[in-house]
């Protein structure tokens, strides 16, 4: 009878809600338990995340759906500082946490780095990850990993931390797109779960980001902020200018590539990808330096560890412990075996980057499912391109796929030249 309960209470809040009214945390925790436990349908869950999408949250209900996510999940421990970052993410080719992980471990900070895979991009951190090592663990495996190495870049689909989080975004995932709101209780609830006390959040702003204006990414960094200081975790958020991937790879294969790129200090590494890592792995740092009283400038810190080789040797160690090769270099990850060379039909200047048609078009390719499926930038924004000179190339295992991705390009360009 209980249970019956339960569900006419969840459902009795989906209704309020759908009605712009305010919800309390009984009635937030029920629907949370309710989807946590694959006990309401996805129709309802589908209605439940629409209400949400249209009138938002108040502040009060922000903090109680996010400890209703993590009440009815699996939570981990660790001792003393626990860092982590996070980008919000919607700009593919950007892979700064597996650079800033192995840099912030390497300094002596545990971080847990528990990733999703892809929503609205061709590739997620766990989908990168995955692509080299194994990102499936149980919470007593990562607690392990995380206390032998210092780190972890993990996927949270077996770890049953915020689990009501996990299937929101599969319901999400098809529509490609999340409310604001949302996005901050789904990133908060797993940090919490994951025991961080440190955080830094990556909010890039642009035009085809999943944030398009400054005004937005100050307000949900506010939010962020708030919310984090309700649960006692010490935040600083990186609203930053984003129009184009950091890397040239999109797709997992291809960003696990320009992330060994940036480890192993290559001459033709992405320079943008070093620099935001650095950006970010700083203030990270900062943050963690502080708590310890600790006279040390955080970006220099993590310059000295990315240059003197100790991240790439931290990151082979990390990738060992997830089932990796040890041994993981840039040169031993194989792409796709069909190509496409796209060639431009014009002299000009990049004028733009449209990260839509790009996602769009990695995904045409196969990419995350695909590993090695995906595109390769040779030019950028601002770059000068000659009539007919190869510009990017498209990779898929399968030729159909290739064919129907290189049909797409004609209505659906990634570059403006002018």
């Amino acid at each position: 009878m209980n249970e019956d309960k339960e569900k006419l209470l969840a459902i009795e809040s989906i209704q309020k809600k759908l009605l712009g009214k305010k919800l309390s945390y009984r009635e937030i925790f029920a629907v949370m338990d309710e989807i946590a436990h694959e006990k309401l349908s996805d129709v309802l869950t589908t209605y439940f995340v629409a209400s949400s999408f249209k009138e938002g949250y108040s502040p009060q209900e922000l903090f109680y759906f996010t400890k209703a996510m993590v009440e009815t999940g699996n939570k981990l421990k660790f001792d003393g500082i626990v860092a982590d970052k996070h980008s919000v993410g919607g700009i593919a080719g950007t892979r700064t946490t597996m650079i800033i992980v192995p840099i912030i471990a390497a300094a002596g900070f545990k971080i847990p780095k528990i990733s999703s895979r892809a929503i609205t991009t061709p590739a997620g951190t766990a989908d990168v990850m995955e692509a080299i090592a194994s990102v499936e663990f149980t919470p007593s495996q990562i607690t392990k990993i995380v206390n032998e190495v210092g780190g972890c870049i993990a996927w949270n689909g077996k770890l049953g931390i915020a689990p009501a989080d996990d299937i929101i975004i599969r319901v999400e995932e098809p529509l490609a797109f999340e409310s604001f709101d949302k996005i901050i209780i789904s990133v908060m609830a797993k940090k919490i779960a994951a025991g961080t006390t440190h955080l830094v959040l990556d909010i890039p702003i642009g035009k085809t980001a999943k944030i398009h204006r400054f005004s937005e990414g100050e307000s949900v960094a506010k939010k962020f902020e708030n919310l984090a200081h309700q649960f006692g975790i010490k935040v600083v958020c990186d609203v930053n200018e984003t129009l184009e991937p950091a890397g040239r790879g999109i797709g997992p294969i291809m960003e696990a590539r320009d992330v060994l790129y940036v480890l192993e200090q290559k001459t033709d590494r992405p320079l943008r990808l070093e620099a935001k890592s650095l950006r970010l792995a700083g203030k990270l740092l900062d943050l963690c330096y502080k708590e310890k009283n600790v006279k040390k400038n955080g970006e220099d810190e993590a310059k000295k560890i990315l240059e003197s080789g100790k991240a790439l040797a931290k990151f082979r160690e990390i990738v060992k412990a997830q089932g990796g090769d040890h041994k993981i270099s840039s040169d031993s990850l194989k792409l796709a075996k069909n190509k496409f060379d796209f060639h431009s039909s014009i002299s000009g200047k990049i004028k733009d980057i449209n990260n839509h048609n790009l996602n769009t078009v990695a995904k045409i390719l196969g990419a995350p499912n695909d590993k090695k499926a995906g595109i390769y930038l040779l030019k950028k924004l601002d770059h000068s391109v000659n009539k007919q000179e190869h510009i990017f190339t498209l990779y898929s295992n399968d030729k159909f796929l290739l064919k129907e991705a290189e049909a797409t390009l004609k209505n659906l360009p990634i570059f403006k030249i002018e």
